[in-house]
């Protein structure tokens, strides 16, 4: 079992490098937001890059069981899975900034050219990630698009970029708004192709702001 201290400095680093960024980030900051002492984070880490390395991985668990248990897996089709997953993902925009963006993406920006090892955690966690939605993506395209040319892989990146790029302009714009609009045309987008435009019909209600007009 991981160390209460130590779980606590991690969490805080979520939080706090979601906030202010890597490079301003300091190893007070986040014994601050934890509520530990610096002995305390030098116990279980040698330096804010090593605590990166462990944030990124700790991140990537957190974050698959996070999904694992969301309402969207227990639908038996792939292609409604895959609907539900960018509803939830634009279900969860909520509360400020540093709550629903990325930490892997915050990363990878400012450690890509300077910090080999860090790019590397951050692309692992990222790519696993990618792998779970390929998963569903493969099955849909068995189902509904079979002689498709492009690969179930390019999907699932593709759906990653829409939402760190969404991440991106949330950050500019100081809110989800402009998140919620992009993953409305991700959805949308999912659905044509895979050739079922009915399915873009199903909305959920996280999407009638967004996706809706006003009368």
């Amino acid at each position: 079992m991981q160390h209460e201290s130590k779980t606590k400095l991690l969490n805080a680093a979520l939080h706090v490098i979601r906030a202010k960024g890597y490079a301003a980030t300091t190893v007070d900051d986040i014994c601050h937001e934890a509520g530990v002492t610096k002995g305390s984070f030098f116990h279980h880490f040698k330096s804010k890059d090593e605590l990166a390395l462990s944030a990124a991985a700790f991140w990537g668990t957190t974050t698959e069981e996070f999904f694992a248990s969301a309402p969207f897996q227990q639908l038996r089709d792939p292609l409604e899975r895959l609907l539900g997953y960018v509803d939830f993902r634009c279900e969860i925009l909520q509360g400020e900034l540093p709550d629903y963006t990325c930490l892997l993406g915050t990363l990878v920006q400012e450690t890509y050219a300077t910090h080999p090892d860090i790019r590397l955690a951050c692309d692992n966690a990222l790519s696993a990630h990618i792998a779970e939605l390929t998963r569903d993506v493969e099955a849909a395209k068995r189902l509904y698009a079979p002689d498709a040319t492009w690969s179930a892989e390019s999907v699932g990146y593709f759906i990653q970029s829409v939402l760190q790029g969404a991440f991106i302009f949330a950050k500019a714009k100081q809110g989800p708004e402009v998140a919620r609009e992009c993953l409305a045309h991700l959805r949308r987008y999912l659905a044509v192709l895979f050739a079922q435009p009915h399915k873009s019909k199903r909305k959920s209600r996280a999407f009638a702001a967004a996706s809706d007009p006003p009368l």
